[in-house]
C-alpha cells in the first residue's frame, strides 16, 4: 500500500522520523492556543470537528477520486471507517467532554500518557515489537515530565466525577494509539492514512451537523479569526500534522512515534507565551526538559562523545 517511498530515501530514517515527529507536535501545540480563541469567540466542540474534517476532507477527496472511490485510494472502506473511529470525531470529542468532569491539568496529561503506554503495549502484543529497557525508561520520564508541566492542579482536589472525565481522556489517547498501531500493521503510507481519515471522518460528521446544527457560529466569526481557524484547524492540524505522524509511524514504528504526542503539552505552553504572555513556571520548565529527554531516550539518540585521546 506504499506509495510515499520518496519519504524513504538513503537519508536517515531516525532523522526524517524526528522531523516529521517533532512538526506535527508543533502544530497540534499551536491548534490548541487557537482552540481557546475559538471557544472564547463562541465556537462548539462539534464545529471544531466540522473545522477539522469538514477541511481536511475537501482538501483530501481529489486524491481519492483520482486513486480510487471504489477502494478508498486502496485503504479499502472497512478499514478506512476503523481508522476514522479511532482518530476522527470520537476522538475529537472525547477530549472536551472530558473537560466537563475532570480538571484541565488532567486533560494535559491523561491523552497523551494513554496515548504512548497504550501504544507501547499494543505494538508489543500487535506487532511483536517489545519494548527495550531504553523505551521503558523513556515513556517513565515522559509520564513524569507531564505531570510537571500540568503543574499543582494535577493533583489538587477535584469534583466527585472527575474519574468519568478521567475515563474520556483515556479512551482519547487509547483510540489514537490504536490509530497508531493499525496503520503500521495495515502497511498503510501516510498519504493514504491521510485521505482515509479525512474523507471518511467528513461522511461520518457533515450529514449529522447539517440536521442538527448550522454554520452560524461560523458566520458569527471576523473573517480574519474565521480564516485563521479554518488553516490551523483544518490545514495545519488536519492535514499537515496527520501527514506528518503518518510519516513518523512509518518511519520509526509505531511504539517510538507515539511519544510524539507528548511533547504536545509542552510545545503549547512555549507557543502560548506570545500568544497569551503567560510564562511557564520553574516546574513547567523542568517538565518540558524532562518530556525531551524522554524523547531523545526512546528514539536512542546519544550525545556525541569526545574522542578519547
Amino acid at each position: 500500500m506504499r506509495d510515499d517511498a520518496t519519504l524513504v530515501g538513503t537519508a536517515s530514517p531516525l532523522r526524517r522520523g524526528l522531523l516529521f515527529g517533532l512538526s506535527a507536535a508543533l502544530i497540534w501545540g499551536g491548534y490548541l492556543g487557537f482552540a481557546r480563541a475559538g471557544v472564547a469567540d463562541g465556537l462548539l466542540p462539534e464545529d471544531f470537528v466540522v473545522l477539522r474534517f469538514g477541511v481536511a476532507g475537501l482538501i483530501m477527496l481529489p486524491y481519492v477520486l483520482m486513486k480510487g472511490v471504489a477502494d478508498l485510494a486502496g485503504v479499502g472502506w472497512g478499514r478506512g471507517f476503523v481508522l476514522a473511529l479511532c482518530a476522527g470525531p470520537a476522538f475529537m470529542l472525547l477530549v472536551p467532554a472530558g473537560f466537563l468532569y475532570a480538571p484541565l491539568a488532567h486533560g494535559a496529561v491523561v491523552p497523551p500518557a494513554s496515548t504512548t503506554l497504550s501504544s507501547l503495549i499494543l505494538a508489543a502484543i500487535v506487532l511483536r515489537d517489545r519494548p527495550t529497557r531504553a523505551r521503558i525508561i523513556a515513556v517513565a520520564m515522559i509520564l513524569a515530565g507531564l505531570v510537571c508541566i500540568a503543574g499543582s492542579g494535577f493533583f489538587a482536589t477535584a469534583g466527585a466525577r472527575a474519574w468519568l472525565g478521567d475515563l474520556m481522556f483515556f479512551a482519547a489517547g487509547l483510540l489514537w494509539a490504536i490509530f497508531t498501531v493499525l496503520q503500521q500493521r495495515w502497511r498503510i503510507a501516510p498519504t493514504q492514512a491521510l485521505a482515509a481519515l479525512s474523507v471518511t471522518s467528513l461522511l461520518l460528521v457533515l450529514p449529522p451537523y447539517l440536521i442538527w446544527s448550522s454554520f452560524e457560529r461560523f458566520l458569527a466569526l471576523p473573517p480574519a479569526m474565521l480564516a485563521a481557524q479554518i488553516a490551523i484547524q483544518g490545514v495545519l492540524a488536519g492535514v499537515v500534522a496527520v501527514f506528518a505522524y503518518s510519516s513518523a509511524v512509518m518511519l520509526l514504528g509505531a511504539s517510538r512515534a507515539a511519544v510524539f504526542p507528548a511533547l504536545v503539552p509542552g510545545a503549547a505552553t512555549l507557543i502560548g507565551i506570545p500568544l497569551t504572555g503567560e510564562w511557564p513556571t520553574a516546574l513547567q520548565w523542568l517538565g518540558i526538559v524532562v518530556v525531551t529527554l524522554g524523547l531523545a531516550t526512546a528514539m536512542g539518540v546519544r550525545l556525541p562523545r569526545r574522542a578519547v585521546r
